[in-house]
């Protein structure tokens, strides 16, 4: 089922695309600052609209990574036999 909804997400996603750019054929100049290129607008669009798509997955996983890695340093720092851990008695001498 949920395999089911996800292709039929991405082929309407897919047909959306050429649509777009298809309605939007028109050539337009992108100034990239060290050279222009000159593309379809509904490509650019596109192209701009991926490009904020991937950069904002890949600032969340590399955030996601560093709270994960943090909260395993913490659980390190407070395990049991551990020599960080605030809450283990001090014992000097023997028994």
């Amino acid at each position: 089922m949920r395999t089911g909804l996800t292709l039929l997400l991405v082929v309407l996603f897919a047909v959306f695309g050429a649509v777009f750019g298809a309605l939007n054929a028109e050539t337009i100049s992108v100034d990239l600052y060290v050279r222009s290129v000159s593309l379809p607008k509904g490509a650019a669009l596109l192209a701009a609209l991926m490009l904020g798509w991937l950069s904002g997955g890949c600032l969340v996983w590399f955030a996601r990574g560093r709270r994960a890695r943090r909260r395993a340093k913490a659980a390190a720092a407070a395990a049991p036999g551990s020599p960080a851990a605030p809450d283990e008695p001090v014992v000097s001498g023997g028994a």
